[in-house]
């Protein structure tokens, strides 16, 4: 009977932490709705001159673009508008593409996917081996040669490393030519289906993955690492060395699981954030992703395309968060009882 009880108790309490998690992501999504709806119309340009793209256009035809887009409407009713649509699963038409946004933004998503996800996974790997491994051995040549590295790459901005992988390995310098594509996902006239093409894809996705492998390993390092050495330090470990346990085991079964528990949420969140997309790499390379797009949406201004694009990442990052909360209750036990 007690352990039905306490069965129930903790299905309650479990089932209490997935409400309140799931009210918290849906009151976030709809600060985000309005926060989007407002912050895109105090972005200086009239979107209906930029799509002219000539100074010389008659008014007139001007309030025509605007008529259609519904800009002229006040503010107020355009807000309605943009929230019952929404709703509706109507995210607009594109000022820009002329085409929905929807259309749009599913066209972007798998190049966006294919290169955050890939640089994601190889990250996350080789991160956590670096950050184990010299934490484990700290003190040694290792552990100062990526401590130094780690640091190194995560305080140097993504952009600018691109910038610089882009010169040395897509341009060249001096007499070192360069041996990878500088922009784009495929060279034109190439069929993606084939085996060709899957080569010529794998070229130009290697140096932005390359990027943000490198940026997304100093994190993953230097947090697993300073979890580790915190884990090092605790009793449990001592007891299990006294058992005769070798240090292979206890850092294996004991110390490595403990310490990957603050990582859990820093993975999911990165994983949120591969649908959103790494902008500034997007535009470094040309990677036709959602970052690129938001930086063309940003351009013109597109409202109803940067609304879109930025709710769909706001929600994979609010989703991801929920995930990893709701994982990390799983994990550790103390959680769930607090």
């Amino acid at each position: 009977m007690a352990t039905a009880a306490s069965r129930s108790f903790t299905l309650t309490i479990g089932q209490r932490r997935l409400g309140a998690k799931l009210i918290g992501a849906v009151l976030s999504l709809a600060f985000v709705l309005v926060f989007n709806f407002f912050l895109f119309r105090v972005l200086p340009g009239d979107p209906a001159k930029n799509l002219t793209r000539n100074r010389l256009v008659p008014a007139e035809q001007v309030q025509v673009l605007r008529e259609s887009f519904g800009l002229d409407k006040p503010l107020p009713q355009q807000f309605a508008t943009y929230v019952r649509d929404t709703l509706s699963g109507d995210l607009g038409i594109s000022y820009k593409f002329r085409r929905p946004v929807s259309e749009v933004i599913a066209e972007r998503i798998w190049p966006t996917v294919l290169l955050l996800g890939l640089s994601t996974l190889l990250s996350t790997a080789i991160g956590l081996w670096v950050g184990i491994r010299g934490a484990w051995q700290r003190g040694s040549v290792f552990d100062r040669l990526s401590l130094g590295a780690s640091l190194a790459l995560y305080a140097m901005p993504e952009f600018w490393l691109g910038i610089l992988l882009l010169i040395a390995f897509g341009v060249g310098v001096g007499s070192f030519p360069g041996m990878f594509p500088t922009g784009g996902m495929s060279s034109p006239d190439t069929d993606m289906t084939s085996w060709a093409g899957v080569v010529d894809v794998a070229r130009h996705l290697f140096l932005p993955c390359l990027t943000l492998t490198l940026a997304y390993i100093a994190e993953y390092a230097l947090v697993m690492r300073s979890s580790l050495l915190d884990e090092l330090g605790e009793e449990y470990l001592t007891t299990a060395r006294a058992k005769g346990l070798r240090d292979a085991l206890v850092l294996r079964r004991h110390a490595v699981p403990n310490a990957l528990l603050p990582t859990t949420t820093l993975i999911f969140l990165n994983l949120g954030f591969v649908v959103s997309g790494a902008i500034t790499i997007e535009t470094v390379y040309s990677w036709p992703g959602l970052g690129l797009l938001s930086y063309e949406a940003l351009r013109t201004p597109d409202y109803p395309l940067l609304e879109g694009v930025f709710l769909l990442f706001s929600a994979a990052v609010i989703l991801a968060n929920v995930l990893a909360d709701l994982l990390y209750a799983y994990l550790d036990p103390r959680v769930r009882a607090g």
